[in-house]
């Protein structure tokens, strides 16, 4: 069991999903894409606000949606489950260069976590932090947004496809899925 637990199961997080071994299994748009429908059903149904998936990784600022019957902790929990098992899935049926590579190293990662059977995808740890005040969650924000600049892929937080960061220039119009906008629920939420 990881040591970071979420504090405040109904309240604002930031997270971070990491993929066992900072594998780079996000360079590929198929899984990119098995995480976005993922996301948008969590946001439809859970209560995403705000996202980036990287090349090994996804940071995440969410919260139980006000009428989810699941804990922030059970919505990560059943997340990762899901989204673990359609990509191994498809690893094992569409062409997959690194496809001996990859499970090679999921079936290596699960001999360490003894839930695991056979395979490993994401990290246990999802290294929660509350987000409390208006500073912490803009500046969790910011830096969920500009995680491709620092990484040299894009100039600008708004050019990477898979960020809200173009949903907050755009007001979700031409995004790849639409977001809940801090703005709106944090005004909602009475604290400006």
């Amino acid at each position: 069991m990881g040591r970071y637990r979420i504090v405040d199961q109904h309240g604002l997080n930031f997270v971070t999903c990491t993929v066992v071994g900072w594998i780079d299994i996000f360079s590929r748009k198929i899984y990119r894409d098995i995480v976005l429908d993922c996301l948008t059903f969590c946001r439809k149904e859970k209560g995403l606000l705000v996202f980036v998936v990287m090349s090994n990784h996804i940071h995440l600022v969410l919260q139980a949606g006000p009428n989810s019957t699941n804990t922030l902790s059970e919505i990560l929990r059943d997340f990762k489950k899901f989204t673990a098992n359609q990509i191994l899935a498809t690893i094992q049926q569409e062409p997959e260069s690194r496809r001996d590579w990859l499970m090679h190293m999921f079936k290596y990662h699960a001999r360490f976590n003894p839930n695991n059977r056979n395979f490993q995808f994401w990290q246990q740890d999802n290294h929660p932090f509350a987000l409390y005040t208006e500073k912490m969650i803009w500046q969790k924000v910011n830096y969920i947004h500009n995680n491709p600049v620092r990484a040299g892929i894009v100039d600008k937080p708004e050019e990477y496809l898979y960020s809200s960061a173009r949903n907050y220039l755009t007001e979700n119009t031409g995004c790849l899925m639409e977001v809940d906008l801090l703005e709106p629920w944090w005004s909602e939420a009475g604290k400006i």
